[in-house]
């Protein structure tokens, strides 16, 4: 494949080519043809240019899953820009600790989603980098409507759009992802065109995404299962993407029986939901062909349900993190349910998967090591900190993914555990130190551990061990309704448990294992 088709103009240049006619995106009364869908992306890109959007510059996007969210998306990509998506449950200083990190100058964000007017978010906050904030629907304070956005771009020509797509390299980079990590603060991940399209063209064919399927894509476009495993992988395939903004069981079923969808990837929790709502026997599921999943383990019986209730033909687990490209192992077409459940599949090709010890040597087959990998997919490094890449990234090019894994006698991978401090929160990952790093914001507290403990919903929930400052009150209902003011709704923990001191070992780092084994026992 020539390297001028790795990149993301090229692969809706092509898409509007090859599947002009054929539906793009159905977002609730709108359709979109992947020709109109690349007019639409050309008068974005047009607006961009005008409003002197320049190659490898940053811009944000702060929404949740829509049409504009895409054209948006690869209108700034078609300039040579570089997207940097938002967790749309992020609070104000987190959301403005990623634009000042990143620089942005640009910023694209949803003007009222889920009850939050996200412009009043940053009222209080210091972003004197920040030029442009538009509003993907009505205007707002302080910001222009997209549509008026979209008008700036009309002194643009298609040519002069057409001339700035072509100077896109596959070698650039396309988007930061930001995932938080042990140090309390978010490291944006550095993916290129390239990687992107290379990554998601082998995953859709593994997978099995094909022409005309019809795509729900519920994961989040801020994350790249909605990202690139939704919308970049329908651009490549021809297939028919149905953008949901947020999560919910009866519109899901009520979709996909109207509308005949046949792909629905997400995290179990999906599938979970689903699986016990009430007018789940009243749907016709008939449609559905293939579910995706990943971010947790997958009970054997989950997925023999998914085949007989929801009707799913093919159930495939995947392992991957956004460092990774989002993708690392698949599981094939022909693996049982037992292997679907308790293993993350082979590695995709060309990409090598090792489990080390703590001297980077393999263990023997059948142990568990840390996961290495290595391959075209491993990211180009966290942006602007070559000392924590350098940490990532051994000089072999291994990827340390700090989880732990088991490959066994046929080449598929288990994960078993995490040496990161990390837990899984219906899918999204929770790192203490960041949230720990919030909470002692709060004027009451003087130190405070975070764990993951189990939760029969969501699988694992934080628990926040937390020391008073002396002579302060606060109680744990006051604290956890603090942290749903100022973190992301998935970050705050559930439980909130007072002490009077945490368990330290002779160099002062708190000893996380009693905190575990006090709540275990």
């Amino acid at each position: 494949m020539q390297r001028d088709a790795l990149t993301l103009p090229h692969v809706l240049a092509s898409a509007a080519q090859h599947y002009a006619n054929q539906t793009a995106v159905v977002d609730g009364e709108r359709a979109l043809s992947f020709a109109e869908l690349q007019r639409r992306v050309v008068q974005a890109a047009g607006a961009f240019l005008a409003r002197g959007l320049s190659a490898g510059e940053r811009l944000a996007i702060w929404a949740p899953n829509s049409a504009e969210w895409i054209v948006a998306a690869l209108g700034a990509l078609s300039c040579g820009g570089i997207i940097v998506p938002l967790n749309t449950r992020l609070k104000g200083r987190e959301a403005a600790f990623i634009l000042r990190r990143s620089r942005a100058r640009f910023l694209l964000m949803a003007g009222d989603f889920l009850g939050t007017r996200y412009p009043e978010l940053l009222r209080d906050q210091q972003l004197s980098e920040l030029e442009h904030r538009v509003v993907l629907g009505a205007a707002g304070a302080g910001a222009e409507s997209w549509q008026q956005f979209l008008s700036h771009g009309t002194v643009v020509t298609e040519e002069e759009v057409r001339e700035r797509s072509a100077r896109v390299r596959a070698e650039d980079v396309a988007d930061i992802l930001f995932t938080s990590g042990t140090t309390g603060e978010p490291k944006g991940v550095l993916s290129t065109h390239e990687q992107n399209v290379r990554v998601f063209r082998t995953w859709s064919e593994v997978v099995g995404l094909t022409q005309g399927d019809r795509y729900l894509i519920v994961n989040p476009f801020f994350h790249s299962f909605g990202y690139k495993a939704g919308w970049l992988a329908c651009l490549l395939q021809g297939a028919t993407m149905y953008p949901l903004p947020a999560f919910d069981a009866a519109r899901v079923l009520e979709c996909i029986e109207r509308e005949r969808i046949s792909v629905l990837p997400g995290p179990p929790t999906v599938y979970q939901s689903l699986l016990v709502h009430e007018s789940l026997p009243r749907r016709d599921l008939s449609s559905l062909r293939l579910a995706v999943t990943g971010a947790a383990s997958v009970p054997p019986v989950l997925v023999a349900r998914m085949r007989a209730e929801l009707k799913f033909k093919s159930v495939l687990t995947a392992y991957g993190l956004t460092e990774s490209t989002g993708v690392v192992t698949v599981c094939p077409h022909d693996a049982d349910d037992e292997t679907v459940a308790t293993r993350c599949g082979v590695p995709i090709p060309g990409v090598e998967v090792r489990c080390i010890d703590a001297q980077g040597n393999s263990v023997p087959q059948g142990q568990p090591g840390e996961v290495a990998v290595r391959g075209y997919n491993v990211m180009r490094g966290y942006f602007e900190d070559p000392k924590a890449t350098a940490q990532a990234i051994d000089r072999e090019g291994w990827l340390h993914t700090g989880d732990v894994g088991v490959l066994d006698e046929r080449g598929y991978l288990r994960i078993t555990d995490r040496i990161k401090d990390v837990f899984i929160v219906g899918g999204f990952n929770c790192y203490p130190a960041e949230i720990e790093r919030l909470l002692c914001e709060h004027p009451a507290i003087a130190q405070v551990a975070v764990i993951g403990v189990p939760d029969e919903r969501l699988g694992e929930v934080g628990k926040a061990y937390v020391v008073l400052r002396p002579g302060a009150q606060a109680s744990a209902e006051e604290l956890i309704g603090w942290a749903r003011n100022n973190m992301a709704n998935y970050k705050v923990p559930r439980h909130v448990q007072m002490v009077a001191a945490l368990p330290v070992n002779a160099a002062g780092k708190v000893q996380k294992f009693a905190l575990r084994e006090a709540h275990a026992g």
